[in-house]
């Protein structure tokens, strides 16, 4: 039976975190509030978890799941070949709406999916979040939706759809807006925007000016 908190009490809020951090630990599934939209968490290091996290949104393993990190500095653990213009777009944009594919340390023990060594990461402006992954530390988060259907703004959408291949529903009430995080492959020499969102191409452009536009 998932357990749903109101994070918007003090109380629940602190019960909630501890419950979720608990439940990841013990490779089960959360739902948390970011700055897009509510998300679905796993621990990123246990192929089972992911693996379910996967399962619970009908989704492949060739649609691999982002992780989510709490401080920058998480980063130096997980990424290799972190170019100065990477790190420039973490100084401008995180937390925020910016995700980055960057190549992963080879030695990391984790099992996202197909992601043919890299990891999409992104560090979320949402203060339920970020205390979740300092409690716990990078987690695999996906929209908590269904394949198919549109990314939920609240945690009452997330949990009519996923129900109880969650353990825990952090209620942080409705997300500020439903526009996708921008995402940029920093894995070569030119970042790469491959997704439109949040953050424009213009505004990457005022801190990475050659940043190319895949096709």
């Amino acid at each position: 039976m998932a357990r749903r908190y109101d994070c918007g009490d003090a109380t629940d809020r602190k019960t909630g975190l501890r419950e979720a951090a608990a439940a990841v630990r013990r490779g089960e599934l959360v739902v948390l509030p970011t700055d897009t939209v509510y998300g679905i968490g796993a621990d990123a290091f246990s192929r089972e978890a992911v693996g379910d996290l996967l399962t619970a949104k009908g989704r492949g393993r060739g649609m691999p799941s982002p992780v989510l990190v709490g401080s920058p500095n998480t980063l130096h653990g997980i990424v290799t070949d972190f170019s100065e213009q990477a790190w420039e777009l973490v100084d401008a944009f995180w937390p925020g709406a910016l995700t980055l594919v960057a190549n992963h340390q080879p030695s990391l023990t984790w099992d996202l999916g197909e992601t043919r060594g890299t990891v999409a990461v992104r560090m979320p402006l949402h203060p339920v979040a970020i205390e979740l992954l300092t409690e716990f530390g990078p987690m695999a988060v996906s929209s908590a939706n269904l394949t198919g259907h549109p990314a939920p703004q609240t945690c009452d959408a997330a949990q009519e759809m996923l129900g109880d291949s969650v353990s825990v529903y952090l209620d942080g009430g409705p997300t500020p807006a439903d526009v996708p995080s921008s995402i940029v492959d920093v894995t070569g020499k030119v970042p790469v925007l491959l997704r439109a969102g949040a953050i424009t191409a213009d505004q990457l452009r005022e801190v990475v000016p050659d940043l190319e536009v895949a096709n």
